[in-house]
């Protein structure tokens, strides 16, 4: 993960000292999150709504861009147990307090469109699982997870839309209570931002 922090600061400042074109700005969007449990005992369920806000940067030229991006993300997602738990509850929802950084590489199309993709670090801030009883209330989230995200984007004078499909490539806990399992996260990210200089 340092590895990557410093890879994502180097990339930025030689970028910024040789890009024809900077931009800097805020950025702020939402998401609909999906987790992937792939062991038993547990089935994942619809997709929750999130949210993210932070900063960008953009800079490159002849139509090749690097974006990175710091944002804070609020996700969550819910799954049952398949099994007996006290009271009845079967249903869980697990909280994500996140920093995301992704890295996107991409080109500019017709001076308006965009094609993108690149990784992302998520560093845990706070997650939780919510209202978790006996059978599944231990779970030892991961401080940090890599994944990708791939999609495209829209400039519109000042205003950079984006729309993102992000996946997992680690899980981020590999327990739940007792029960091993591989979590992982899978969303769609929708974000406005928005050029200052």
């Amino acid at each position: 993960m340092k590895q990557f922090l410093i890879l994502t600061l180097l990339v930025l400042s030689i970028g910024v000292a040789s890009a024809q074109n900077f931009a800097i700005g805020p950025r702020a969007g939402i998401s609909q999150t999906k987790l992937s449990l792939e062991k038993g005992n547990f089935t994942p369920g619809d997709a929750e709504v999130g949210y993210h806000l932070g900063l960008f940067a953009r800079f490159g030229g002849a139509g090749f861009y690097v974006q990175p991006e710091f944002l804070y993300s609020q996700t969550s997602g819910t799954f049952t147990f398949d099994g007996p738990t006290p009271g009845g509850n079967s249903k869980f929802t697990a909280e994500f307090n996140r920093l995301d950084i992704p890295v996107m590489v991409g080109f500019k199309l017709f001076k308006l469109f965009r094609i993108q993709a690149g990784p992302i670090a998520s560093i845990d801030i706070n997650s939780e699982l919510k209202d978790a009883v006996s059978v599944v209330e231990e779970v030892d989230f991961k401080q940090a997870s890599i994944g990708y995200q791939a999609g495209i984007g829209l400039d519109i004078g000042n205003l950079y839309l984006d729309a993102k499909y992000e996946g997992g490539l680690g899980p981020i806990t590999d327990n739940i209570g007792e029960f091993q399992t591989d979590q992982r996260m899978n969303q769609w990210v929708f974000s406005v931002g928005f050029k200052l200089f």
